[in-house]
């Protein structure tokens, strides 16, 4: 009994230290910018350069002071091995077929990243063909982007290292196994698109030196590369020198008869030129030069292009048009528009597989080759198609689904038969039955109805003081569907419940709900994630001194921004990779490709909208609630200066008690290809510090 008094006695002791949190000092500097007239003061603008020594060292202190936080807490550990526990099962991806061989991913547990395998039959032996675990001791080199010949001869594979988006491309002569000489650099933002014995890929000029991670990407070019060639020797193969910002990616049809140019300006919108590559001229035809809409290429049959577009239909619909004829009064619609989201379309045999999004899950549906609906490929449950793999030669398919409480299950689905199976279910120390999965749909400010999806412990107690992470994104044109992450199911376990607010900004409920998250109608997104919370609130799932909430990139400046206006909603906010600072983002790599959803500081109208909710500019001298702010030294997506600068505003002007941290991980990037061991320790750290502050047991 003695023991037990003594060790609570210690807990209560360190508690009570951590309201004694020491922060380091962070240099205050001169720095004023003039935005129409309004005098915005920057005094962490030093922070931007995160070469310097200076910020190098601030970086390795509040390491410091974050760690030694991270290490009170008793069950972190236990956090740690449980999560490797959890995460330590076999996987794979669907198959797809290329040449002669079948291809997937796949990954024995723990491994830091996934094996690319090819099988002679859909159920053969797997055989290694590239292992990204070898491309570094430490697993910070991961495969990103990566085409095979349509003959099944070559492979071409991008490596991107720490997380970076800079890639450089490499090509494997498959049967052999052996690594050819070519390498091609500089390359970010990128298909790569097979013709013959060569490919097309996109680029942009070498960057100065020490500036690769945040000098801004322009004058994005898209080349032809020869096997066995150097690169010098590559051939340009489109460019804009009148549109430095506007980026272009190449994709051949499965014929290789016409080469598909896709160009954008930023998250949303394209235009559309195309070659036919057996006609001999090297001119483009314009099908669309404007921004307006989406158009994403399916593929063609004979001298007809098929394309998924929003163009007169929000939520999109199949067109085609001959290629001799591609105006816009040629194209002559395949599917209509429906009341779902028009997501996918993929040629199978001689049917059409649409696949829809109805109410933020997944629905697959058989269609002539006209486009006349003839029947439903039954899903068992409310889940996410993750993937789709299927062609023109075959009358087969291969795809995963994944939900809240079950982990990617891979189908094979016979068009003839209308019969999908499942041939690959994971077996994962998770309990899945023990929890169910609710969507409700809640009211915003301006009354608009949002959904959420709620997964929790079957037979949980409504009595407002679960447990509770709140999870968001809202932007870019990007739903959040069912997934399966197997960092929550350690929440899960522990009694939390876990809820992913489908926000406008996304692309849930097609263009009309993106845009309606956009520019001056961002505070939507906000508007609606706090509703999100005090939905939860109100029906007694959780408290506001139970919540927690979470969001990345896009996500981490939704939660900067709902924090800074309602810092009173929770308890523990998780601003991860976040853009914080809306006045400068477009200054550093591909931020100006962002000016669709935000709009721009230089724009007196867009200013105003702007620095009314940018997460940086609006803290203030208030009690904020405990908060851990994560980043990656390597971020060249959105640059870890973001995240510095909140930081140090917000330890600045902390009123509370609470802990204002900032987590900086070496040799990581915005998240894409980090190492399984990498994440198992950021996800430790990230739950251990939810428990904590929210006062729960492990």
């Amino acid at each position: 009994m003695k023991k037990n008094i003594l060790i609570v006695l210690a807990s209560f002791l360190s508690i009570a230290n951590y309201a004694q949190l020491k922060y380091p000092v962070t240099r205050k500097m001169q720095q004023t910018d003039d935005y129409f007239g309004n005098k915005i003061q920057d005094p962490y603008r030093w922070l931007e350069n995160d070469n310097s020594d200076e910020t190098k060292d601030w970086v390795q202190k509040q390491n410091r002071v974050t760690f030694e936080y991270l290490e009170k807490i008793p069950y972190r550990e236990k956090i740690k091995e449980r999560l490797t526990t959890l995460w330590n099962f076999p996987r794979q991806t669907a198959q797809f077929k290329k040449g002669k061989y079948f291809f997937l991913y796949a990954n024995d547990g723990l491994q830091n990243q996934n094996i690319l395998y090819y099988q002679e039959s859909i159920s053969g032996k797997k055989i290694e063909l590239l292992n990204p675990n070898k491309f570094a001791e430490d697993g910070t080199a991961s495969l990103n982007g990566m085409a095979i010949s349509n003959d099944g001869r070559y492979i071409a594979y991008g490596v991107s290292k720490a997380g970076s988006d800079w890639v450089t491309i490499s090509v494997m002569e498959i049967a052999g196994k052996k690594i050819l000489e070519d390498k091609i650099e500089w390359v970010k933002f990128s298909d790569i698109s097979w013709q013959g014995n060569g490919f097309y890929y996109s680029r942009y000029d070498a960057p100065e030196g020490g500036k690769a991670l945040t000098e801004s990407n322009r004058f994005h070019k898209v080349y032809f590369h020869k096997v066995g060639d150097v690169q010098s020797k590559d051939v340009l193969i489109y460019e804009s020198k009148e549109h430095p910002d506007r980026n272009f990616s190449a994709t051949v049809t499965e014929d290789e008869r016409f080469l598909i140019i896709s160009g954008s300006e930023s998250t949303s919108g394209n235009s559309i030129y195309f070659r036919d590559l057996n006609g001999g001229s090297l001119q483009f035809t314009t099908v669309v030069d404007n921004f307006d809409n989406e158009y994403v290429l399916v593929d063609n049959i004979g001298d007809e292009l098929y394309f998924i577009t929003s163009n007169k239909a929000p939520l999109q619909r199949l067109i085609k048009f001959k290629a001799s004829k591609p105006k816009e009064e040629n194209w002559i619609t395949v599917i209509p528009e429906t009341k779902s989201l028009l997501e996918g379309v993929y040629f199978c045999g001689e049917y059409i597989i649409t696949k829809y999004l109805k109410d933020v899950s997944s629905k697959l549906y058989v269609n002539s080759i006209n486009g006349v609906y003839i029947k439903e490929i039954r899903l068992k449950d409310v889940c996410k198609v993750e993937d789709f793999h299927s062609s023109k030669k075959e009358t087969f398919a291969f795809f995963s689904s994944v939900s809240f409480t079950r982990p990617s299950t891979v189908f094979f689905y016979d068009a003839l038969a209308n019969m999908a199976r499942p041939i690959y279910q994971p077996s994962i120390d998770f309990k899945s039955n023990e929890y169910e999965t609710k969507q409700v749909f809640f009211t915003s400010k301006d009354s608009t109805k949002v959904p959420m999806f709620i997964t929790y412990k079957k037979g949980i107690v409504l009595n407002g003081n679960n447990p509770c992470f709140l999870f968001g994104y809202g932007g870019f044109n990007a739903s959040y569907t069912p997934e399966f992450r197997i960092d929550r199911a350690v929440f899960l376990e522990a009694g939390g419940i876990y809820a992913v607010a489908n926000i406008r900004g996304g692309s849930e409920y097609g263009e009309e709900w993106h845009k309606a998250g956009t520019k001056c109608q961002k505070q939507n997104v906000f508007n609606d994630f706090i509703a999100a919370g005090e939905y939860l609130i109100s029906e007694k799932y959780t408290s506001n001194s139970k919540l927690a909430i979470h969001g990345r990139s896009n996500g981490g400046l939704l939660i900067g921004a709902v924090m800074t206006q309602r810092p009173d909603l929770a308890k523990v906010c998780i601003p991860t990779v976040g853009v914080l600072d809306m006045l400068r983002y477009q200054n550093f790599t591909i931020g100006r490709a962002w000016a669709v959803d935000y709009g721009l500081s230089e724009n007196k109208t867009e200013f105003e909208c702007l620095i009314k909710y940018s997460p940086l500019h609006n803290i203030k001298k208030v009690n904020y609630p405990a908060t851990l702010v994560l980043t990656g030294d390597h971020d060249d997506r959105v640059v870890p200066a973001h995240s510095f600068k909140f930081a140090a505003t917000l330890q600045e002007k902390q009123s509370g008690t609470d802990p204002i941290l900032i987590r900086v991980d070496v040799n990581a990037g915005h998240g894409s290809g980090k190492p399984t061991g990498k994440q198992i320790a950021e996800f430790a750290d990230m739950w251990s510090f939810v428990f904590f502050n929210l006062g729960m047991k492990y």
